[in-house]
């Protein structure tokens, strides 16, 4: 009978003191192995430092557990540095696949980012920013002035999406939301749901007058012209919850917290 390899850890903190403290107590309980020798990644912080680590192991992905030792920590488990082993090997699996952007910007440069959350564009100065629409080659919307829009992962529409009134996304669902910040026309109109196959294009209008930066997680690239989106499905990242709490299942509960 095959036996299940052991374990290796790397562990990955961000700059916060209890991050840092947690970091050393940690490896020296369990030892702290080159990222090169390690099948699981320990991310210690918050949502945003995960996202972080998740960026920067996208060319040698493994699986990564994270404590919170940060503020929100709706994509980390609780810190508990008992049984840490056990837990990670009864862990569930959590499997996405990141955005891709190109974006082009005023001196027709291209830009590409992954981003795990979500791509937004924003406006850069007190105008509103004026855009075309279009999904798979065909205009939506001729014209959505906004403060911004977004293209929302289900594994990100419980964090920007969500507070521009953007819909949850169950992980399973395959598709992608498409959510306007701010709208002031179509002043009712709340966004959409894609398949996750859509290729969508925003195209900037007015922009010398308006001008819009697009940002894919925390990369930004500023006065765009244009900005395509769509599902890279050759990327998966693994992320691993305590049994029971699932990233599936934090997304189905967000649904019905108050």
């Amino acid at each position: 009978m095959n036996s299940k390899p052991a374990i290796r850890l790397a562990f990955r903190a961000s700059d916060r003191p209890e991050a840092q403290e947690a970091l050393s107590q940690l490896a020296a309980a369990y030892g702290d192995h080159p990222l090169d020798e390690a099948n699981v990644i320990v991310a210690l912080g918050g949502d945003g430092f995960m996202l972080e680590t998740l960026h920067r192991t996208l060319k040698s992905p493994r699986p990564i557990f994270g404590m919170n030792r940060g503020s929100v920590g709706f994509l980390m488990n609780e810190f508990e540095p008992d049984g840490l082993m056990e837990r990670i090997a009864k862990a569930e699996r959590a499997t996405i696949h990141p955005l891709s952007m190109t974006a082009i910007d005023a001196r027709r440069q291209n830009h590409h980012a992954l981003a795990i959350n979500e791509v937004s564009l924003l406006r850069q100065t007190r105008q509103t920013a004026k855009l075309r629409v279009s999904v798979d080659g065909k205009v939506r919307m001729d014209e959505l002035v906004c403060d911004g829009v977004l293209v929302a992962t289900p594994a990100g529409s419980t964090a920007y999406n969500l507070s521009a009134y953007g819909p949850i996304i169950p992980l399973t669902a395959q598709v992608l939301a498409l959510t306007p910040i701010s709208a002031f026309r179509p002043r009712r109109w709340r966004g959409a749901l894609l398949p996750h196959t859509a290729r969508v294009t925003f195209e900037i209008l007015e922009a010398d007058k308006r001008p819009v930066s697009a940002v894919a997680d925390n990369f930004e690239v500023r006065d765009v012209r244009e900005v395509h989106v769509s599902e890279n499905r050759d990327v998966s990242l693994a992320m691993l919850f305590d049994a029971g709490r699932s990233l599936e299942e934090r997304v189905l509960s967000e649904q019905f917290s108050t």
